[in-house]
């Protein structure tokens, strides 16, 4: 069975700081599409509920894709 697989890390815009894996809700889709709907709106969310001066002192980020796997 081939599925969609969310892959989302935090990233920080600070030399040196490396980006770190997001654990999310839900990682598998049916599609594409579903898939990087989700990842925009979850990235959302985390952001909006980070404190802004950390998002700021940081400068942080997220990125995420969307890999078609086969799923055992």
């Amino acid at each position: 069975m081939i599925k969609t697989v969310l892959f989302m890390v935090l990233c920080s815009g600070i030399a040196n700081n490396q980006c770190k894996v997001i654990p999310t809700p839900q990682v598998l889709f049916d599609d594409y599409s579903n898939c990087i709907v989700y990842g925009y709106a979850h990235s959302h969310t985390l952001m909006t509920e980070f404190d802004p001066e950390w998002i700021n002192s940081m400068e942080v980020y997220t990125k995420f894709s969307c890999k078609e796997e086969e799923i055992i």
